[in-house]
């Protein structure tokens, strides 16, 4: 836990058996309370709830995407901000259980304020996923 208080986020997922092994194996989340349909991850301190959704596709999971340094991002998605270490580990396990990248882990904005790493994939049910991380965390909201 932070000082900052923790947000919760809901999102729909075709199969939850597939979002379990997901969220909880490849990306390494701790299981949190969970029914037949239903189940809490622990995501760096906050609450993310994958709920199986009867009729949700993967196809439709993506509304858009909107040019961000020349990549076609992903419109919604969500993710975590983590250390460079962490980053990089992640993106390592992610390529070990061959999961596709949607914009491969990279550098954003090079050279300029609020230089980033980061990488988009999908989870098994179509909801894109970003990860990133800042060598200068101060430049998170840099203009």
């Amino acid at each position: 836990m932070t000082d900052r208080p923790p947000f919760h986020l809901a999102i729909p997922v075709a199969d939850i058996e597939e979002a379990r092994h997901f969220y909880g194996e490849v990306l390494g989340f701790p299981r949190g309370r969970s029914s037949e349909v239903w189940t809490d991850w622990d995501v760096h301190g906050h609450q993310v709830v994958t709920h199986q959704v009867p009729g949700h596709s993967p196809a439709t999971a993506t509304a858009g995407h909107s040019s961000v340094d020349g990549h076609d991002v992903p419109v919604p998605h969500f993710g975590v901000v983590l250390g460079v270490e962490e980053f990089t580990a992640l993106a390592e396990r992610l390529r070990a259980t061959g999961t596709r990248f949607v914009i491969e882990p990279s550098v954003r904005f090079e050279g300029e304020p609020g230089e980033q790493r980061t990488m988009f994939f999908l989870d098994p049910s179509g909801n894109a996923l970003e990860f990133k991380a800042f060598a200068d965390l101060h430049q998170l909201f840099a203009g």
